[in-house]
């Protein structure tokens, strides 16, 4: 029984620290599922715009923009980690043939920290006799390059699940009245409100994303929402009344 509980905690343990790992990406996509969303609800009501046509500009641009950007979020990452690999076969290639000058440029990385003297010589030779600790020193100290182990494929996955479920939160209003009926009068109002509640928790998330304030967080979250949201509404009321 304690065994049980044991892997089941190890278990929940492990799936938290695997979201963490991606949280700033869950972040990035919510963030911009959302504003970029409820912008389209907000221009298109703005404009005078049939409901039917909310939905399906608002779906056009939640899947439309959330593949563009997994597959950009995709495609940067991927671009780091050759660019660091390539650097990587670099320095082996150096470290190989030409070991005095790389052992000199590691003793001037450890004298420029104020190590001197047989200390210096001793940490020089510890950190050269391993090649693999030899490189990742080179690319760390000499190229300030770290290698981002995450997964390219996930980064991309993350954001676009993130998009479309934080994106959908300002259509979710219009997609029930389609399917239901009953809130036609409170569209507008009922989508703000539901996606204003979405910038709370996605700020939140950034909060814990970025080890920063939360109440921060969330208002800047908030201000960035409400002023994307004024200035599509803005935009389509002033198209709606020069072309009416």
């Amino acid at each position: 029984m304690e065994q049980h509980s044991e892997k089941e905690l190890h278990l929940s343990n492990s799936n938290w620290q695997k979201f963490q790992e991606y949280l700033p990406e869950f972040v990035y996509g919510g963030i911009d599922g959302s504003i970029t969303t409820f912008a389209v609800v907000a221009g298109a009501t703005g404009g005078g715009l049939d409901s039917s046509v909310v939905i399906i500009l608002g779906f056009a641009n939640l899947i439309a923009d959330g593949f563009s950007m997994s597959v950009g979020a995709y495609l940067a990452h991927k671009s780091e980690q050759q660019n660091y690999y390539k650097h990587q076969r670099i320095e082996y290639w150096e470290v190989e043939n030409m070991p005095h000058a790389e052992r000199e440029e590691v003793r001037e990385i450890y004298a420029a920290q104020g190590f001197e003297g047989v200390l210096l010589e001793q940490i020089v030779n510890k950190i050269t006799e391993n090649k693999d600790r030899w490189v990742n020193l080179m690319m760390k100290e000499e190229l300030g390059m770290m290698l981002d182990s995450k997964s390219p494929l996930m980064i991309a996955l993350v954001t676009f699940s993130s998009f479309l479920l934080v994106g959908f939160i300002p259509l979710s209003v219009y997609v029930w009245d389609y399917a239901i009926g009953g809130v036609s009068e409170w569209l507008f109002v009922l989508s703000g409100f539901f996606t204003m509640l979405g910038f709370v928790g996605i700020g939140w998330l950034k909060s814990l994303a970025t080890q920063s304030n939360q109440w921060r967080s969330i208002l800047e979250t908030l201000a960035l929402g409400l002023i994307a949201a004024g200035l599509a509404y803005w935009v389509g009321n002033v198209l709606e009344r020069l072309f009416s």
